[in-house]
């Protein structure tokens, strides 16, 4: 039964994820795009390096380290005080701009403890 949950589940991603292609395939993708995902995936690899636990546990017991290093971006940036979107060129409204907001307020909301009625009063 879990084996053809599991079936089930794998073969609903390529008709779930071929309409997201279809619809942003012919979408412009800029130097200031790219520089963005670069600097967002040197997150990723400050995250995973520092912050995440089993990482963390599997470099300082010994293990191969390519291992680990293995599963990071090929690629990635990073800037000392690097100023925010909003200043940088993208601007109020640009979809990096969002998701600074969206993953910002989340996790205010998660750690601090906000409720979801105040979450949606700062979007509004």
């Amino acid at each position: 039964m879990l084996l053809s949950f599991a079936t089930e589940c794998a073969n609903s991603v390529v008709d779930a994820y071929i309409p997201i292609i279809e619809r942003r395939k012919d979408m412009p993708f800029t130097d200031k795009h790219k520089a963005w995902q670069q600097l967002r995936r040197g997150h990723y690899v400050e995250f995973n390096l520092v912050y995440d636990r089993g990482t963390t546990f599997g470099l300082k017991s010994g293990c191969r380290i390519e291992s680990i290093l293995v599963s990071l971006p090929l690629t990635a940036r990073w800037e000392y005080d690097h100023v925010s979107i909003e200043m940088n060129g993208l601007g109020n409204g640009s979809n990096e701009f969002g998701l600074n907001h969206i993953v910002f307020f989340f996790f205010v909301w998660v750690v601090i403890g906000w409720s979801l009625v105040d979450l949606t009063l700062i979007f509004y």
